[in-house]
């Protein structure tokens, strides 16, 4: 038997091992990608809803209610109900203007959806409208 023949006995069935290694590394990191994704999305549409609601309630005709409902109903839809748990409209002033802040703390997605609770402080602002000025 020949040098080259027996390292190629050597050898065989290493290729298999070597996928299922590779292939295993590679699964992990796409599955990393798309949780990074999943964070940012969830990130981007909470903070979209808490700046809906503040616009909702920072017009004339609105209460702060209606703004807490809507960023409610817009985070339930988009990423669930466990995400609208916790959000807090409040007006502060600055300067001269009166500015309705809406605060969502909500989970910070680990694996999947799920994560460890109220971990996130998202918020979004809108200046109140007043038809009381001249």
């Amino acid at each position: 038997m020949s040098h080259q023949a027996r390292e190629a006995r050597a050898d065989s069935g290493s290729a298999i091992a070597e996928f299922a290694l590779i292939g295993s590394l590679l699964a992990l990191v796409l599955a990393g990608t798309l949780q990074i994704g999943l964070v940012i999305h969830v990130r981007n549409t909470v903070i979209d809803s808490a700046i809906a609601g503040a616009r909702q309630a920072s017009l004339a005709d609105q209460s702060m209610a209606d703004g807490k409902r809507l960023t409610s109903e817009l985070i339930t839809v988009s990423v669930g109900e466990r995400y609208a748990q916790s959000i807090i409209v409040t007006t502060v002033k600055r300067g001269q203007v009166d500015v309705v802040k809406v605060r969502v703390r909500t989970p910070l997605p680990v694996l999947g959806l799920w994560g460890p609770a109220e971990v996130w402080d998202l918020s979004g602002r809108s200046i109140a409208e007043d038809v009381d000025s001249d």
